[in-house]
Protein backbone atom coordinates (compact mmCIF):
# COMPACT_ATOMS: atom_id res chain seq x y z
CA UNK A 1 0.00 0.00 0.00
CA UNK A 2 2.81 2.50 1.10
CA UNK A 3 4.79 1.45 -1.86
CA UNK A 4 1.46 2.07 -4.23
CA UNK A 5 1.31 5.46 -2.90
CA UNK A 6 4.86 6.31 -3.30
CA UNK A 7 4.56 5.71 -7.10
CA UNK A 8 1.38 7.65 -7.29
CA UNK A 9 3.11 10.67 -5.68
CA UNK A 10 5.95 10.37 -8.59
CA UNK A 11 3.76 10.43 -10.92
CA UNK A 12 1.59 12.98 -10.19
CA UNK A 13 5.28 14.96 -9.70
CA UNK A 14 6.45 13.86 -13.41
CA UNK A 15 3.08 15.03 -14.90
CA UNK A 16 2.81 18.59 -13.00
CA UNK A 17 6.76 18.82 -14.18
CA UNK A 18 6.02 17.82 -17.84
CA UNK A 19 3.30 19.51 -18.05
CA UNK A 20 4.73 22.69 -17.31
CA UNK A 21 7.77 22.15 -18.91
CA UNK A 22 5.63 22.09 -22.27
CA UNK A 23 3.62 25.11 -21.40
CA UNK A 24 6.84 27.18 -20.99
CA UNK A 25 7.96 25.43 -24.42
CA UNK A 26 5.17 26.64 -26.40
CA UNK A 27 5.11 29.80 -24.27
CA UNK A 28 8.92 30.24 -26.01
CA UNK A 29 7.81 29.48 -29.12
CA UNK A 30 4.88 31.42 -29.60
CA UNK A 31 7.14 34.48 -28.42
CA UNK A 32 10.01 33.50 -30.62
CA UNK A 33 7.05 33.34 -33.92
CA UNK A 34 5.60 36.63 -33.18
CA UNK A 35 9.73 38.17 -32.95
CA UNK A 36 10.29 36.16 -36.08
CA UNK A 37 6.81 37.70 -38.05
CA UNK A 38 7.48 41.51 -36.61
CA UNK A 39 10.97 41.33 -37.82
CA UNK A 40 10.06 39.95 -41.60
CA UNK A 41 7.79 42.66 -41.66
CA UNK A 42 10.18 45.69 -40.37
CA UNK A 43 12.24 43.73 -43.27
CA UNK A 44 9.76 44.09 -45.94
CA UNK A 45 9.52 47.92 -44.82
CA UNK A 46 13.33 48.62 -45.04
CA UNK A 47 13.60 46.89 -49.28
CA UNK A 48 10.13 47.93 -49.97
CA UNK A 49 11.35 51.24 -52.21
CA UNK A 50 14.65 48.72 -53.95
CA UNK A 51 11.84 46.53 -55.35
CA UNK A 52 9.70 48.92 -56.72
CA UNK A 53 11.27 51.58 -57.85
CA UNK A 54 13.22 50.85 -61.38
CA UNK A 55 16.96 50.84 -62.28
CA UNK A 56 17.81 49.89 -58.78
CA UNK A 57 21.68 49.18 -58.67
CA UNK A 58 23.11 45.81 -57.06
CA UNK A 59 25.61 47.74 -54.74
CA UNK A 60 22.45 49.75 -53.55
CA UNK A 61 20.24 46.51 -53.35
CA UNK A 62 23.19 44.79 -51.24
CA UNK A 63 23.11 48.02 -48.80
CA UNK A 64 19.83 47.58 -48.15
CA UNK A 65 19.46 43.93 -47.73
CA UNK A 66 22.33 44.20 -44.88
CA UNK A 67 20.47 47.41 -43.38
CA UNK A 68 17.06 45.18 -43.41
CA UNK A 69 19.08 42.10 -41.82
CA UNK A 70 20.57 44.59 -38.87
CA UNK A 71 16.72 46.00 -38.30
CA UNK A 72 15.37 42.48 -38.46
CA UNK A 73 17.82 40.90 -35.97
CA UNK A 74 17.17 43.67 -33.64
CA UNK A 75 13.44 43.68 -33.65
CA UNK A 76 13.40 39.94 -33.45
CA UNK A 77 15.79 40.07 -29.91
CA UNK A 78 14.22 42.91 -28.18
CA UNK A 79 10.53 41.17 -29.18
CA UNK A 80 12.30 37.62 -27.88
CA UNK A 81 13.71 39.13 -24.66
CA UNK A 82 11.90 38.86 -21.50
CA UNK A 83 12.77 42.47 -21.10
CA UNK A 84 13.24 45.11 -24.00
CA UNK A 85 15.98 47.92 -23.63
CA UNK A 86 15.24 49.83 -26.57
CA UNK A 87 11.90 49.09 -28.37
CA UNK A 88 8.77 51.08 -26.44
CA UNK A 89 5.20 49.53 -25.82
CA UNK A 90 6.02 46.00 -26.84
CA UNK A 91 3.14 44.50 -25.13
CA UNK A 92 0.97 47.70 -25.69
CA UNK A 93 -0.95 47.19 -28.75
CA UNK A 94 -2.24 48.38 -31.00
CA UNK A 95 0.57 51.34 -30.72
CA UNK A 96 3.73 50.00 -32.05
CA UNK A 97 1.46 48.10 -35.18
CA UNK A 98 0.02 51.95 -35.81
CA UNK A 99 2.88 53.25 -36.03
CA UNK A 100 4.33 50.61 -39.03
CA UNK A 101 1.45 50.55 -40.55
CA UNK A 102 1.70 54.89 -41.30
CA UNK A 103 5.41 53.88 -42.10
CA UNK A 104 4.79 51.47 -44.16
CA UNK A 105 1.55 53.45 -46.04
CA UNK A 106 3.63 56.26 -46.67
CA UNK A 107 7.14 54.20 -47.80
CA UNK A 108 4.39 52.36 -50.50
CA UNK A 109 2.64 55.93 -51.40
CA UNK A 110 5.96 57.50 -51.98
CA UNK A 111 7.71 54.84 -53.62
CA UNK A 112 4.68 54.73 -56.26
CA UNK A 113 5.01 58.39 -57.02
CA UNK A 114 8.37 58.21 -57.73
CA UNK A 115 8.50 55.81 -59.48
CA UNK A 116 5.88 56.69 -61.92
CA UNK A 117 8.79 58.96 -62.95
CA UNK A 118 10.49 56.44 -65.30
CA UNK A 119 7.91 53.89 -65.31
CA UNK A 120 4.44 55.06 -65.14
CA UNK A 121 1.24 52.94 -64.87
CA UNK A 122 -2.44 53.88 -64.40
CA UNK A 123 -2.13 53.11 -60.76
CA UNK A 124 1.08 55.41 -60.30
CA UNK A 125 -0.46 58.18 -62.30
CA UNK A 126 -3.56 58.06 -60.24
CA UNK A 127 -1.22 58.00 -56.54
CA UNK A 128 0.94 60.85 -58.25
CA UNK A 129 -2.16 62.77 -58.93
CA UNK A 130 -3.79 62.37 -56.19
CA UNK A 131 -0.69 63.44 -54.25
CA UNK A 132 -0.59 66.62 -56.46
CA UNK A 133 -4.16 67.46 -55.46
CA UNK A 134 -3.10 66.67 -51.71
CA UNK A 135 0.41 68.72 -52.09
CA UNK A 136 -1.77 71.64 -53.68
CA UNK A 137 -4.05 72.32 -50.72
CA UNK A 138 -1.49 71.66 -48.45
CA UNK A 139 0.99 73.92 -49.56
CA UNK A 140 -0.09 77.58 -47.91
CA UNK A 141 2.17 79.57 -45.80
CA UNK A 142 3.97 77.96 -43.10
CA UNK A 143 2.30 75.26 -43.64
CA UNK A 144 4.70 71.65 -43.33
CA UNK A 145 4.21 71.19 -46.87
CA UNK A 146 5.45 74.73 -48.42
CA UNK A 147 8.39 74.71 -45.80
CA UNK A 148 9.52 71.26 -47.53
CA UNK A 149 9.46 73.05 -50.74
CA UNK A 150 11.42 75.43 -49.15
CA UNK A 151 14.39 73.42 -47.96
CA UNK A 152 15.47 73.30 -51.62
CA UNK A 153 18.17 75.92 -53.32
CA UNK A 154 16.69 78.63 -55.53
CA UNK A 155 18.26 76.77 -58.61
CA UNK A 156 15.39 73.38 -58.04
CA UNK A 157 13.46 73.31 -61.23
CA UNK A 158 9.68 73.62 -61.05
CA UNK A 159 9.43 69.97 -61.31
CA UNK A 160 11.87 69.16 -58.71
CA UNK A 161 9.85 71.49 -56.10
CA UNK A 162 6.74 69.83 -57.39
CA UNK A 163 8.12 66.10 -56.52
CA UNK A 164 8.97 67.63 -52.63
CA UNK A 165 5.23 68.84 -52.84
CA UNK A 166 3.35 66.05 -53.93
CA UNK A 167 5.52 63.49 -51.78
CA UNK A 168 5.66 65.66 -48.96
CA UNK A 169 1.64 66.57 -49.25
CA UNK A 170 0.84 62.52 -49.14
CA UNK A 171 3.14 61.87 -46.37
CA UNK A 172 2.03 64.26 -44.07
CA UNK A 173 -1.82 63.04 -45.08
CA UNK A 174 -0.89 59.47 -43.69
CA UNK A 175 0.62 60.77 -40.87
CA UNK A 176 -2.34 63.25 -39.91
CA UNK A 177 -5.35 60.23 -40.92
CA UNK A 178 -2.53 57.59 -38.74
CA UNK A 179 -2.45 60.28 -35.54
CA UNK A 180 -6.79 60.38 -35.70
CA UNK A 181 -7.60 56.79 -36.31
CA UNK A 182 -4.68 56.11 -33.21
CA UNK A 183 -6.33 58.66 -31.05
CA UNK A 184 -9.61 56.90 -32.17
CA UNK A 185 -8.63 53.31 -31.16
CA UNK A 186 -7.31 54.32 -27.77
CA UNK A 187 -11.08 55.91 -27.21
CA UNK A 188 -12.75 52.67 -28.30
CA UNK A 189 -10.65 49.78 -26.88
CA UNK A 190 -9.70 51.95 -23.24
CA UNK A 191 -6.04 51.54 -23.92
CA UNK A 192 -4.45 50.58 -21.39
CA UNK A 193 -6.56 48.57 -20.33
CA UNK A 194 -7.58 47.87 -16.73
CA UNK A 195 -8.86 44.93 -16.90
CA UNK A 196 -5.74 43.25 -18.02
CA UNK A 197 -2.14 43.57 -16.73
CA UNK A 198 -0.23 45.91 -17.98
CA UNK A 199 3.23 46.66 -16.77
CA UNK A 200 4.76 49.97 -17.43
CA UNK A 201 8.30 49.15 -16.93
CA UNK A 202 8.37 47.03 -19.33
CA UNK A 203 6.29 48.93 -21.96
CA UNK A 204 8.78 52.00 -21.00
CA UNK A 205 12.15 50.37 -21.29
CA UNK A 206 13.81 54.03 -21.48
CA UNK A 207 11.91 55.24 -18.57
CA UNK A 208 13.47 55.24 -15.21
CA UNK A 209 11.31 55.23 -12.15
CA UNK A 210 13.72 55.95 -9.93
CA UNK A 211 15.17 59.07 -11.01
CA UNK A 212 13.37 60.89 -8.57
CA UNK A 213 10.07 62.94 -8.34
CA UNK A 214 6.74 61.65 -8.54
CA UNK A 215 5.75 59.11 -11.77
CA UNK A 216 2.75 60.43 -12.79
CA UNK A 217 4.29 63.85 -13.02
CA UNK A 218 7.38 62.85 -14.71
CA UNK A 219 4.99 60.74 -17.00
CA UNK A 220 2.83 64.14 -18.04
CA UNK A 221 5.89 66.01 -18.00
CA UNK A 222 7.33 63.76 -20.88
CA UNK A 223 3.66 63.54 -22.32
CA UNK A 224 3.73 67.11 -22.69
CA UNK A 225 7.43 67.44 -24.02
CA UNK A 226 6.48 64.44 -27.05
CA UNK A 227 3.59 66.76 -28.18
CA UNK A 228 5.06 70.02 -27.81
CA UNK A 229 8.30 68.41 -29.78
CA UNK A 230 6.14 66.51 -32.22
CA UNK A 231 3.94 69.68 -33.43
CA UNK A 232 7.09 71.94 -33.68
CA UNK A 233 9.47 69.53 -35.52
CA UNK A 234 7.90 69.56 -38.63
CA UNK A 235 8.42 73.54 -38.76
CA UNK A 236 11.67 74.09 -37.03
CA UNK A 237 13.58 71.55 -39.18
CA UNK A 238 13.06 72.50 -42.73
CA UNK A 239 14.04 76.18 -40.83
CA UNK A 240 16.93 74.57 -39.73
CA UNK A 241 18.15 73.39 -42.71
CA UNK A 242 17.65 76.73 -44.68
CA UNK A 243 18.86 78.28 -42.01
CA UNK A 244 22.28 76.47 -41.74
CA UNK A 245 22.74 75.10 -45.38
CA UNK A 246 21.03 77.89 -47.42
CA UNK A 247 18.83 74.83 -49.51
CA UNK A 248 19.98 71.57 -50.14
CA UNK A 249 21.30 70.58 -53.44
CA UNK A 250 18.03 69.34 -55.54
CA UNK A 251 19.97 66.88 -57.49
CA UNK A 252 20.59 65.33 -54.30
CA UNK A 253 16.87 65.85 -52.34
CA UNK A 254 15.31 64.07 -55.18
CA UNK A 255 16.82 61.38 -55.68
CA UNK A 256 14.58 58.15 -56.02
CA UNK A 257 15.55 56.80 -52.16
CA UNK A 258 16.78 59.48 -50.67
CA UNK A 259 13.52 61.53 -51.68
CA UNK A 260 11.27 58.88 -50.32
CA UNK A 261 13.11 58.23 -47.05
CA UNK A 262 13.93 62.06 -45.90
CA UNK A 263 9.69 62.95 -46.92
CA UNK A 264 8.85 59.94 -45.21
CA UNK A 265 11.12 60.82 -41.84
CA UNK A 266 9.84 64.09 -41.56
CA UNK A 267 6.59 63.56 -41.81
CA UNK A 268 6.46 59.93 -39.50
CA UNK A 269 8.64 61.38 -36.89
CA UNK A 270 6.80 64.23 -35.55
CA UNK A 271 3.23 61.97 -35.98
CA UNK A 272 5.26 59.07 -33.66
CA UNK A 273 5.88 61.69 -31.08
CA UNK A 274 2.61 62.99 -31.36
CA UNK A 275 1.52 59.42 -30.51
CA UNK A 276 4.07 58.58 -27.81
CA UNK A 277 2.91 62.12 -25.99
CA UNK A 278 -0.85 60.24 -26.12
CA UNK A 279 0.54 56.99 -24.90
CA UNK A 280 2.35 58.51 -22.17
CA UNK A 281 -0.79 60.73 -21.22
CA UNK A 282 -3.11 57.68 -20.92
CA UNK A 283 -0.05 55.79 -18.93
CA UNK A 284 0.13 58.67 -16.65
CA UNK A 285 -4.18 58.57 -15.95
CA UNK A 286 -4.36 54.95 -15.17
CA UNK A 287 -1.23 55.46 -12.78
CA UNK A 288 -2.96 57.80 -10.88
CA UNK A 289 -6.37 56.06 -11.10
CA UNK A 290 -4.69 52.81 -9.91
CA UNK A 291 -2.71 54.73 -6.89
CA UNK A 292 -5.72 56.43 -5.59
CA UNK A 293 -7.81 53.02 -5.75
CA UNK A 294 -5.00 51.57 -3.56
CA UNK A 295 -4.93 54.62 -1.54
CA UNK A 296 -8.58 54.27 -1.11
CA UNK A 297 -8.60 50.46 0.02
CA UNK A 298 -5.96 51.29 2.26
CA UNK A 299 -7.98 54.04 4.42
CA UNK A 300 -11.40 51.63 4.47
CA UNK A 301 -9.18 48.73 5.81
CA UNK A 302 -7.88 51.06 8.49
CA UNK A 303 -11.06 52.65 9.47
CA UNK A 304 -12.15 49.53 11.46
CA UNK A 305 -9.00 49.44 13.14
CA UNK A 306 -8.97 52.97 13.88
CA UNK A 307 -12.86 52.61 15.11
CA UNK A 308 -11.30 50.00 17.30
CA UNK A 309 -8.75 52.14 18.74
CA UNK A 310 -10.89 55.26 19.45
CA UNK A 311 -13.25 52.49 21.45
CA UNK A 312 -10.13 51.29 23.65
CA UNK A 313 -8.84 55.16 24.04
CA UNK A 314 -12.59 55.44 25.69
CA UNK A 315 -12.90 52.78 27.68
CA UNK A 316 -9.38 53.52 29.39
CA UNK A 317 -10.88 57.17 30.07
CA UNK A 318 -14.08 55.44 31.67
CA UNK A 319 -11.54 53.41 33.86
Amino acid sequence: MRNSVKELMRDGIRIRLGSSADSAARLWLNRATSSAVRAFLVMILIVLPSVILPGIGTDTKQIVALVALFAGGLVFFEYNAIYPSLIEFRDGAPYNRIRYLMLLAIVLLLSVIVADREDPTTVSRLIRALGDVVGGALDFPYSPVRLATLMLSESSSADQVQDIRTAAGMAYLVSLLSLAIFVIVLKMVGWPSTKSAFNVWVNLPTFEPTAGGDVVDRLERDSRLNLAVGFLLPFVVPALIVLLTSGLPADTVTAPQTLIWTVAALAYLPASLLMRGVAMGRIADMVRTKRDLKLAEEAALARPGDDRLLADDDEDDDL
